[in-house]
């Protein structure tokens, strides 16, 4: 069963950091482009960082570039986002996912997703 876990959300105050991690499994996912989305409560999902195979480029959405950082390790079939900075705003559900199409930002190129990690970030 090929599935995507994501764990390191939690509550943390505005100006901190957290560091996400989304453990993949069933099949491997070195090939695969792998991104982060969030979900706010009553707002649409939105595209927030992506990588490709090798990690070696990285696209951010507007909103949290020069903040966060994704990356990854293909050896442990492992995703990571690092949020630094954090702000109310950035309060979400936040969702991995795996795509053939290398730098997708619409979460219909993602065909694998997890259930999600709840960040919240108070003022």
């Amino acid at each position: 069963q090929v599935q995507l876990v994501e764990s390191g959300g939690g509550l943390v105050q505005a100006g901190g950091s957290l560091r996400l991690s989304c453990a993949a499994s069933g099949r491997t996912f070195s090939r695969d482009a792998m991104a982060w989305f969030r979900q706010a409560a009553g707002k649409e999902r939105e595209f927030v960082a992506t990588t490709g195979w090798s990690g070696g480029s990285t696209f951010y959405g507007d909103s949290v570039k020069g903040r966060f950082s994704i990356s990854r390790d293909n050896a442990k079939n492992t995703v990571f986002l690092q949020m630094n900075s954090l702000k109310p705003e950035d309060t979400a559900i936040y969702y991995c996912a795996a795509g053939r199409v290398i730098y997708a930002r619409s979460s219909e190129s993602y065909d694998t997703w997890g259930q999600g990690t709840q960040v919240t970030v108070s003022s």
